[in-house]
């Protein structure tokens, strides 16, 4: 049993998470009792709150949804864990579950377990290796392409994921879906409205050239290098991370969302990666889309519909910050940053359309 002796870690705020509250829980799923130790906050892209901790002789990451919830946090929770537990044991390299709560009483939110990631994340430091070596980092771009076209590759519906999302008419909905999200910013309070040029133009060239056949699969959905972690040892992702924007759909848009993202010096979208994104040496898109053909039978053929459709929802998304800052409910620093890399993201997509 828990030791109701155990005080709430220092610096850990009992309304994000009740370490008491987790131990009694923990201790009902027959995991490793002892005192809550090492607590320490992970940072990364994410605004969840991600803990470490120790427990009797095991290391542990605690994610649950941001200190306020928004209105689906707990669901998008609760889908992480439950796909990344039909992740396990595939080739898709991802963080492993534990053990998950979806009973938002026990600590205000729904959270998970998960085992620690032994790597690292480039948006917070990038190791020597990979400073000093181009070929370093050219090789853990392609394996960055590697993992999401082997996540492509599974069979969703073997793994048990078959009402994970709703892949009929999913390339038809984009368009629509996220017009509407951008028209949805119109409700911060000071937003004038969206002052991104040729919005209208990516939006019609996007209805006009959609694929029309292509294949269901998992979707990372956020799938950036911010949020990959990768190993110190060697060019390799260890894993994946940040799954909530996660779903079954199509697959080829998130090789598109690594284009789109890929980071080069000068831009304001290459200093979410700080020396990463000062330096050269990732693979070209044209070694990108070359790399992912190695591991899929999917025609690849429709690359740049697929990157430019990357670019207007990933800048749609950003933009949604940049109102929410004009309204006073993010830093303004944090939404001029992020409207400056929409308005880039929307450049990059007028160029592969012209």
């Amino acid at each position: 049993m828990a030791d109701m002796s155990e005080v709430q870690p220092a610096g850990i705020d009992p309304a994000v998470v009740d370490f008491r509250a987790v131990a009694a829980w923990m201790d009902g799923h027959d995991l490793p009792g002892g005192a809550i130790e090492a607590v320490t906050p992970l940072g990364g892209g994410t605004q969840n709150v991600m803990l470490h901790f120790r427990r009797g002789g095991r290391d542990y990451v605690l994610r649950r949804g941001p200190k306020h919830l928004r209105p689906k946090s707990n669901e998008v929770i609760g889908r992480e864990a439950r796909l990344l537990g039909a992740l396990t044991g595939t080739s898709v390299p991802a963080p492993r579950v534990i053990a998950a709560c979806t009973d938002d009483a026990v600590i205000g939110a729904v959270f998970y377990l998960m085992e620690p990631v032994d790597g690292f994340n480039p948006q917070n430091e990038l190791p020597p290796a990979y400073q000093a070596d181009a070929g370093f980092r050219r090789e853990m771009g392609l394996s960055a392409v590697e993992a999401i076209a082997r996540l492509g590759a599974l069979d969703y519906q073997a793994l048990g994921l078959a009402d994970y999302g709703k892949p009929d008419g999913f390339l038809e909905r984009q368009v629509p879906r996220w017009l509407a999200e951008l028209e949805s910013y119109n409700g911060f309070e000071g937003y004038p409205g969206p002052d991104i040029p040729g919005l209208d133009t990516i939006a019609d060239w996007l209805e006009r050239n959609r694929p029309a056949q292509w294949r269901p699969g998992i979707m990372h959905g956020d799938c950036h290098l911010a949020n990959i972690m990768f190993r110190y040892d060697a060019p390799r992702v260890a894993a994946l991370v940040d799954w909530e924007m996660s779903t079954i759909g199509d697959p080829l848009l998130d090789l598109g969302w690594q284009i789109a993202t890929r980071p080069e010096p000068g831009m304001t979208l290459s200093a979410l990666l700080g020396p990463l994104g000062a330096a050269d040496g990732l693979p070209t898109p044209r070694e990108m889309v070359a790399h992912y053909g190695r591991f899929t039978d999917r025609d690849l053929g429709a690359v740049t519909w697929y990157t430019v459709l990357a670019c207007f929802k990933l800048g749609i998304v950003l933009e949604g910050t940049h109102a929410r800052a004009i309204a006073g409910k993010a830093p303004k620093q944090t939404g001029d940053f992020l409207h400056a890399i929409t308005l880039e993201l929307f450049q990059r997509a007028h160029k592969l359309v012209d």
